[in-house]
């Protein structure tokens, strides 16, 4: 094959997109060293890269995890619980906040009982309006 093309390619990689990156990612693994499937012909590694993709020397599948791997920011893998080691101090500022949140979830002050108004406490509407209803004597 002299000339590569993306017609070539496509068959065998649908999504031009995913086409792209796969032999961008085996570009940059040839250029760090990763042996040849196919004789170069003087050609660029992106070059080489579709070449190798159209003649299916090379695993897409693998060129996928190794392009994900690449672009992912935190290696993922399972992290045993660990025993967090306390300052100095913090044990008796977590007491105190728990006997402050049990104060608060109780009212203002835990100890008191708040007294419930009846309804004869109220005032009535006359007294809010400042006197008896019949009273003309303030115009």
């Amino acid at each position: 094959m002299a000339r590569v093309t993306v017609e070539d390619c496509i068959e065998k990689v649908p999504n031009r997109f995913q086409l792209v990156m796969l032999a961008a990612q085996r570009a940059r693994k040839i250029g760090s060293g990763a042996p040849l499937t196919i004789e170069r012909d003087n050609d660029k590694n992106p070059v080489v890269a579709l070449r190798e993709i159209a003649d299916e020397t090379v695993e897409t599948e693998n060129l996928r995890e190794s392009l994900v791997r690449s672009h992912q920011r935190m290696a993922s893998f399972e992290e045993d619980e660990e025993q967090i080691d306390l300052m100095d101090g913090e044990e008796e500022w977590e007491i105190l906040a728990g006997q402050a949140a049990a104060a608060q979830s109780g009212g203002l002050y835990a100890d008191e009982e708040i007294a419930d108004d009846d309804e004869e406490g109220e005032p009535s509407l006359e007294d809010l309006a400042g006197g008896a209803a019949g009273d003309d004597e303030s115009f």
